[in-house]
């Protein structure tokens, strides 16, 4: 079984022990090392072994960015199941940003000291291939001093059916313009017994590894991301981290690996839809089976310097224990985000400044490191003040 401990329960002291040698040597864990740590019930030990590598890697440290999301369209070919956020052309609240007003959107966010503008869009049937990078280039204009992290691998996908040209071409087109990032976005599950279920478009596992591998032979750094909490089962997790973890390998090019959970669609009450086709079968994801998720990714995912809690996705409080839980950065200061806030009505907040983000962080016990697109550090913060008698610290291991 390669190494694997299927011989042995999760529970059994022997197993964790064994487990926990593996971890400490630096020892790759196996896929079915992977499924077992899912099987197990003891969260503390999870969590603590998951703590002790992000510790390893990356200290006492939560890195983040302030950053902003920009949607220039929700108009998309694609009828995902579990999305809330696309809209067919002619629909009443579809809409399609002309370049100016994105511009002039991202203008108006200049005061908050962002260092990231995040750019996603709808699989628009009818917008010309000569709108992305030209939107790109007049952000750039616009904003020098700010990255775009932009486009997913399925929506480069996309612009090649669109434009005739090859990604390659494609993303040395949108680099030009000022590309700094793809968005980690399109991955899903890659497992096709899950993704034909919940996938409505043409990008899979081989278009997908294909794009990023390409942005990183031409130096770009890009997130990898998985959906979990649907109708997948741990095995599929696992398979997905061990896909990336390959490919990670191979290019070296995924900076930061990023579990978003599922939502269900609470509140997309404009027009009283409900387009998550996938939420009469499911339920999402516990607190509890978010954190697992965290920790058995952060032990696989051994390749991989950061795992990012995505507070928006998760809760503040959520996303706070996700910290003790394998995760070292928390994802930045979001003023709207709508392909999520579509879809829920789950208390997040639409926005924290650098300021809520250094409380939360400091308050989950960790110091506060604000960093670039590209885990440049730009300013290092004071940690909790250990003077504070309530003042939490760091899980000790």
């Amino acid at each position: 079984m390669g190494g694997g401990l299927m011989t042995a329960s999760v529970q059994d002291v022997g197993f964790k022990r064994e487990l926990e040698d593996k971890v400490r040597a630096g020892e790759r864990l196996t896929r079915e090392d992977g499924i077992a740590l899912y099987e197990s019930d003891d969260l503390a030990w999870l969590g603590g072994l998951a703590h002790e590598v992000r510790t390893r890697k990356n200290g006492d440290v939560v890195h983040f960015n302030v950053n902003r999301h920009l949607n220039m369209t929700n108009v998309c070919t694609a009828s995902c199941a579990y999305c809330s956020f696309q809209r067919k052309p002619g629909e009443k609240d579809a809409y399609t940003m002309r370049i100016e007003e994105a511009v002039r959107l991202a203008k108006a966010m200049e005061n908050d000291n962002l260092t990231e503008l995040h750019i996603v869009n709808g699989l628009h049937p009818n917008l010309p291939w000569r709108y992305y990078p030209r939107s790109l280039s007049e952000l750039k204009k616009a904003l020098p001093n700010v990255s775009l992290k932009a486009f997913t691998a399925t929506e480069i996908h996309h612009f090649e059916t669109i434009s005739g040209l090859s990604a390659s071409e494609i993303l040395d087109e949108l680099i030009d313009a000022g590309l700094e990032s793809l968005t980690g976005g399109g991955a899903e599950i890659f497992d096709w017994e899950v993704r034909r279920h919940i996938v409505d478009h043409r990008t899979h596992w081989e278009d997908w590894s294909r794009i990023h591998r390409l942005a990183h032979e031409k130096g770009l750094k890009t997130p990898c991301t998985m959906l979990y909490g649907h109708i997948e089962e741990p095995r599929h997790r696992v398979d997905h981290v061990l896909r990336l973890r390959e490919l990670q390998d191979e290019t070296g090019g995924f900076q930061v690996f990023i579990p978003l959970r599922y939502q269900h669609d609470f509140v997309d009450m404009q027009d009283g839809k409900v387009r998550n086709k996938l939420q009469a079968r499911t339920t999402m994801a516990t607190g509890a089976e978010a954190l697992k998720t965290f920790a058995v990714s952060r032990l696989l995912f051994d390749n991989v310097q950061h795992v990012k809690v995505f507070w928006v996705m998760h809760g503040v409080q959520t996303a706070q224990l996700a910290l003790q839980h394998g995760a070292d950065d928390m994802d930045g200061s979001v003023v709207e985000y709508k392909i999520t806030h579509d879809a829920d009505n789950y208390g997040t907040p639409n926005k924290l400044t650098r300021d809520d983000l250094l409380e939360l962080i400091r308050d989950a016990g960790f110091r506060p490191v604000e960093r670039n697109t590209r885990y440049e550090i730009i300013r290092e913060y004071p940690g909790p003040d250990p003077e504070r008698r309530e003042s939490p610290q760091p899980m000790r291991v």
